[in-house]
């Protein structure tokens, strides 16, 4: 039952987001990327502007009636769920994400899907505190993997991330609900990568180059973390100020598609055209310091969406500046694709605490070669591995200077 409301959670936010993307570009076909870059230049920026202001008036009515919790926190707290506050927010945030803002548009899919399971398994009166967990917090993994067809990494999230558990019950329950939910969400996703690998061409590539990016994947995961920290509100927005914040970041990002169309929306337009070598050295650049504080602008001005595709084409940016840098300084001939990805990877690993999940995910949203899973498994271990290793070297200084 779950997985079934899941992927209907999934198919409808889908289907919701590809209107507004639609509406906001006057596009009838094609990819959001072409559809903005079909658009004229007034209609780039006026669109995200009146379609973020038209969200912040809806959050500006929905926060001043009532509360809308965290997803993570409320499960885990066993807390009870309001399903009709956490199901327009989510409409909100799609309509957010559709109009280009510069979030992320797996925590609508997440948030309806556990609203609609707590609805559909309200009648069941001999569920325990612990199973309500689990079947919650799997609603949210299915609804991750159906929007972008990516049953295991779904059922992964679930485990790793919402659980933190291998516990027999919780595995069992996310991989049905994970691949009920992708099964339904199948009828707009048609069960295709979500992502277009070039080729095979890049079979030459050994994972020692992988292990060399993991520092660089530590570097921008780490600011990629603080910058969205110091942007975040300490309270939640309430206030008529979020329509004019919001529109304002709306226009600015309006503004910088007419250079750099790929900033708009989730991400998913910057990792087309790092897959596809469409990148230069100039726009990677740029790409890699906006696309992060684009992100960080919607979040402090009270919109909310998911960070994991903007903190995944941030990672690609860095891996495309990356391989072209080398390519150009020391004639070198890197597959772009191959290093996009393996950032992108390690810095989802750096950002979510972890690594196999994030490899996993990258891997399944292009599905390149299976042996590719271990170069994403190398940059995404490696930058972790750092990641602790300095955050003990850290507690260790600290201890010392105590002492």
């Amino acid at each position: 039952m779950v997985g079934l409301l899941a992927g209907l959670a999934g198919l409808s936010t889908t289907v919701v987001l590809r209107f507004v993307e639609h509406l906001t570009y006057h596009y009838t076909f094609g990819s959001l990327l072409e559809g903005i870059t079909g658009s004229s230049s007034v209609r780039r920026a006026v669109g995200p502007m009146v379609g973020a202001a038209l969200a912040g008036l809806g959050w500006w009515i929905l926060r001043r009636r009532t509360e809308v919790p965290p997803l993570a926190g409320t499960i885990a707290r066993h807390e009870r769920i309001p399903p009709v506050s956490w199901s327009v927010d989510a409409l909100l945030q799609i309509a957010l994400v559709g109009s280009g803002a510069s979030l992320g548009r797996e925590g609508a899919p997440r948030q309806f899907a556990a609203a609609l399971s707590e609805v559909g398994t309200r009648w069941l009166h001999r569920l325990s505190p612990a199973d309500r967990e689990i079947l919650l917090a799997c609603a949210a993994g299915a609804g991750l993997g159906a929007v972008y067809a990516v049953p295991l990494a779904g059922a992964l999230f679930t485990l790793r991330i919402m659980l933190n558990t291998w516990q027999l019950r919780a595995v069992g329950a996310a991989l049905i609900t994970s691949s009920v939910a992708v099964a339904i969400g199948s009828a707009v996703t048609h069960d295709r990568p979500q992502l277009d690998w070039p080729g095979a061409e890049s079979t030459y590539l050994l994972s020692a180059h992988a292990l060399l990016l993991a520092p660089i994947a530590l570097a921008v995961g780490l600011t990629f973390n603080r910058i969205m920290a110091a942007a975040r509100p300490a309270t939640l927005l309430r206030s008529w100020m979020l329509i004019p914040a919001l529109a304002a970041a709306g226009l600015l990002t309006g503004v910088c598609s007419h250079w750099w169309p790929q900033l708009p929306g989730n991400g998913k337009s910057i990792l087309t055209v790092s897959l596809a070598s469409g990148m230069t050295l100039s726009s990677a650049a740029v790409i890699l310091a906006l696309k992060p504080l684009l992100t960080a602008l919607f979040l402090r001005a009270g919109g909310a969406g998911g960070l994991l595709t903007p903190s995944l084409a941030t990672g690609a940016a860095a891996g495309s500046l990356l391989v072209l840098t080398l390519n150009a300084a020391a004639g070198t001939h890197l597959h772009g694709p191959v290093i996009s990805l393996a950032g992108a990877a390690g810095v989802l690993a750096v950002t979510q605490d972890s690594p196999i999940w994030a490899a996993i995910f990258v891997w399944e949203l292009a599905r390149p070669p299976i042996w590719m899973l271990v170069v994403f498994l190398v940059t995404a271990v490696g930058a972790q591995a750092l990641k602790r290793l300095a955050g003990g070297r850290r507690l260790a200084l600290l201890d010392h200077r105590a002492g």
